[in-house]
C-alpha cells in the first residue's frame, strides 16, 4: 500500500495490468533485436523546431499544497532523427512528483534539463500554467475572499557543448473591472455635469490582465508581479458585500480605463518598480482582455517590450510634463 498525497492504493499487486503475459525473455529479445525507430533517419531530413507533449496535467508540491497545472514540454529535433523519445519526458515528470518547490518556476527550471538530457536535441522548453489560491480581505467589510490567480512559468534550457543556459519568464494574471472613458465623456457633455466625487455613468466590464517578466537573479517574484497589477487595476473579488462593491465601482468610474490604458499603466508600474532591479534588456509582456458588456465582441491588447523601452517612455513623459509646467 502506497500513500500518495492522501490517496491510498490498496492491493496494487493484484492489478491485472501488473501481471505480464509476455515472457521477460521475449521483451529482452525485442529490445535487443528490434530497431529503435525514433533514432532512425527520417525520409526527409530537416530540423524540427519543437516536438513534445501538451495538455499534460502535472502535480506540483507547493507551500499551498499539491496543485494541478497544465504543461507544455518540448525539445528541438535534429534533422537526422525521426522522432523524440516520448516516454522519457514522462519519466522526467515522474522523477519530480515527490519533490517540493517554493514556486512553479523552480519546478520548470528543474524539469527542463531533465527532459533535455534524455533527448538528442540542444534545446528544451517547459511551460507550466494554472491557478493558485489568492486570499485577500475586502476593502470595507474586511471579509476574507478566497480567489484565484493565473500563474505561469516558462523555462528554456539550451545546451552548448557541456554548458547549459536558462531563460525564465514568469507571469501572473488577475481579474478586474474597467469603465469606459469614452461614453463617460460623452455623457458629461450631454448632462453638462462633472462631479469628481460621484462620476457620471458609463458602461463597465470584467477584464483579465496578465503580466509576464523575464527573471534575473532574485527578481521578479510572483509577489512583486502581483503588487504591480494590484496597484494599477481595479481588482475584483468573489466575496464582496455591498459597501465593498460600491468602492470598486466608484474607483473604476473615477479612473476609467480603456484596455489600452490598462496595458500602458501596468507597463509604467513595471518601470517604476524594477528600475535598477532588473537589466534594461528584460522582456516585459502585458496581455489584457476586456469582456465587453455592451458589445458582442471582446477587446484584446498586447504589449511586448523591454524595461529600457518603458523607462525611456517614462523619462520622455516626465520631460514633456516639465515643459508644460514651465
Amino acid at each position: 500500500m502506497a500513500n500518495l498525497t492522501g490517496v491510498l492504493h490498496e492491493h496494487e499487486n493484484a492489478r491485472p495490468g501488473l501481471s505480464p503475459e509476455i515472457p521477460l525473455s521475449g521483451h529482452q529479445r525485442a529490445l535487443r533485436e528490434g530497431k529503435d525507430v525514433p533514432e532512425q533517419a527520417p525520409s526527409f531530413q530537416i530540423v524540427l523546431t519543437e516536438v513534445g507533449i501538451s495538455e499534460k496535467t502535472i502535480w506540483i508540491s507547493l507551500p499551498q499544497g499539491k496543485l494541478p497545472f497544465n504543461t507544455v514540454i518540448s525539445v528541438n529535433l535534429p534533422e537526422h532523427l525521426r522522432g523524440i523519445h516520448m516516454s522519457r519526458i514522462e519519466e522526467a515528470v515522474s522523477q519530480l512528483y515527490q519533490k517540493s518547490f517554493s514556486d512553479i518556476r523552480y519546478y520548470a527550471q528543474e524539469l527542463a534539463p531533465l527532459v533535455l538530457e534524455r533527448q538528442r536535441g540542444e534545446w528544451a522548453r517547459v511551460v507550466v500554467s494554472g491557478k493558485a489560491p489568492l486570499v485577500r480581505r475586502t476593502s470595507v467589510s474586511q471579509r476574507t475572499s478566497v480567489d484565484a490567480v493565473d500563474i505561469s512559468a516558462e523555462v528554456c534550457a539550451s545546451l552548448n557543448g557541456t554548458t547549459m543556459s536558462f531563460k525564465t519568464i514568469i507571469g501572473l494574471g488577475l481579474c478586474h473591472i474597467t469603465a469606459c472613458p469614452c461614453t463617460q465623456v460623452y455623457n458629461q457633455v450631454l448632462s453638462q455635469t462633472v462631479d469628481a466625487d460621484f462620476p457620471i455613468l458609463t458602461h463597465s466590464q470584467r477584464a483579465e490582465t496578465k503580466l509576464f517578466l523575464e527573471v534575473h537573479g532574485d527578481h521578479p517574484t510572483y509577489e512583486e508581479i502581483l503588487e504591480c497589477l494590484e496597484s494599477t487595476l481595479h481588482v475584483t473579488q468573489d466575496l464582496l458585500k455591498r459597501p465593498d462593491e460600491a468602492e470598486i465601482v466608484l474607483k473604476a468610474h473615477r479612473f476609467p480605463q480603456f484596455v489600452e490604458d490598462v496595458a500602458r499603466e501596468v507597463a509604467k508600474e513595471v518601470g517604476k518598480r524594477f528600475d535598477g532591479k532588473l537589466p534594461d534588456a528584460t522582456e516585459v509582456i502585458v496581455e489584457s482582455l476586456s469582456f465587453e458588456s455592451i458589445h458582442t465582441h471582446n477587446v484584446r491588447c498586447i504589449l511586448k517590450t523591454t524595461l529600457k523601452e518603458i523607462l525611456d517612455a517614462i523619462y520622455k513623459q516626465a520631460r514633456l510634463d516639465a515643459e508644460k509646467r514651465n
